[in-house]
């Protein structure tokens, strides 16, 4: 009695299985609106593109089927015929000329980011503006590697329409030009002497195209202005002013291939902490591989020693600074900490050491801090240890630098 329900389940769990199988491949749930759909069409289609995924079959069968995905799903129709009856009824349906559509996946493309369908810098296609942004990141990220997210307003072709700027998708030869997008009009200059001038045509504004009925999103422009995000992955080591290249994803238009977005990655300016304090990470200043460090000792710090610092770099780790009693640092002094400067990046890492992490040097600058006044007590105390010892070794500071002794001077 168990046989003919798993027959049953058997012939069904393939069906159901097609039935999910577009929305797997867009990424969505099977209650994903229209805009949804576009959305996911849009991210997929640039990520598995041919011409970003050069020699791999398996990202152009993904290409193709993504764009069939799109095609069935973005109609009420065929969504539900796919809906109901699966991959094999939609394919019925189809083969049946029963309104069904078939796209070049190219084309489909074309319509949706401009140019011929192709992602890159096709040789004889008119190439829109690149754009260049500026993004401002923390020492911190240089150091340890970080990803962020920057957002940018930009001209995107109208997914309500697909570029068409018909709400119904019909767009017609202008009447007036016949599609030139131009008209010649004569002017008289004389009686019998006539001017032929070239003109934009003012019934289709040069576009050679008319529509009746004008998509309610972008008002027949098929164009429209979009916020667009993307992810900024800041490698370890990466050179300030680095430029980043995103390609094709600066505006769109039906009339071209869009151009790069340029990313000029910088750095922002040393913070304070939340509460107002200082805080290390916002300290440190970096030149090329190296890093730089002030540190601030007391006099009795620089002249005695006694001292330990621990200093909290930029991933957390401390870098341990000392004198034993009795080292001298002298004012601005300046001590070569190996190791502890920038990662090197990994594309100006040394071949022959491939694969192991490198850094600069840390360079830690010594400013000595003078009281601003002594105390009597300890001025006393001071001043006569210090005759006692040059006494007894004998330091003439007037006398050994060479320089002639003060003279009283007339001022007669």
């Amino acid at each position: 009695m168990l046989v003919l329900p798993a027959l049953i389940l058997g012939f069904l769990l393939p069906l159901v299985l097609c039935i999910e199988d577009f929305y797997k491949l867009l990424d969505i749930d099977k209650s994903a609106s229209d805009r949804e759909i576009k959305r996911a069409y849009r991210l997929l289609s640039k990520k598995y593109h041919p011409d970003k995924n050069p020699g791999n079959e398996s990202a152009s069968e993904k290409f193709v089927q993504i764009a069939e995905a799109y095609d069935a799903l973005s109609e009420p129709e065929t969504r539900r015929i796919y809906d109901q009856y699966g991959y094999e009824g939609l394919k019925q349906h189809q083969q049946g000329g029963q309104g069904g559509r078939s796209h070049d996946p190219f084309d489909l493309f074309s319509r949706f980011f401009g140019g011929s369908g192709h992602f890159g810098h096709q040789s004889g296609q008119r190439r829109g503006p690149d754009m260049e942004v500026r993004v401002s990141v923390p020492l911190s990220d240089f150091y340890n590697g970080h990803e962020h997210e920057f957002s940018i307003e930009k001209q995107q072709i109208c997914e309500e329409c697909e570029g068409s700027g018909s709400a119904d998708g019909t767009v017609e030869t202008c009447g007036q030009c016949g599609g030139r997008g131009m008209v010649i009009q004569k002017h008289m200059l004389a009686p019998g002497i006539f001017q032929q001038v070239q003109m934009g045509c003012d019934k289709c504004a040069g576009k050679g195209k008319t529509i009746k009925h004008p998509c309610k999103v972008c008002g027949g422009s098929r164009v429209v202005k979009k916020t667009a995000t993307h992810t900024l992955h800041v490698e370890k080591g990466m050179p300030k002013g680095s430029r980043i290249v995103y390609e094709n994803e600066a505006d769109e238009s039906p009339d071209w291939v869009a151009g790069d977005l340029v990313v000029h990655v910088g750095e922002k300016e040393a913070e304070y902490g939340n509460d107002g304090q200082r805080t290390d990470g916002a300290f440190f200043r970096r030149k090329g591989r190296d890093m730089f460090w002030k540190e601030v000792l007391s006099l009795r710090e620089a002249w005695m020693g006694d001292w330990e610092r621990n200093l909290s770099h930029l991933d957390g780790h401390v870098v341990r600074l000392s004198r034993k009693r009795g080292e001298v640092i002298q004012p601005n002094q300046v001590e070569v900490i190996a190791s502890e400067g920038m990662p090197v990046w990994l594309q100006e890492q040394e071949q022959s050491r491939a694969g192991e992490e490198e850094f600069g040097q840390l360079h830690v600058e010594y400013t000595v801090v003078l009281p601003d006044q002594v105390e009597k007590p300890m001025e006393k105390d001071f001043w006569a240890l210090w005759e006692k010892w040059r006494k007894k070794i004998g330091v003439n500071l007037a006398k050994d630098s060479g320089r002639p002794p003060p003279t009283e001077h007339s001022e007669l």
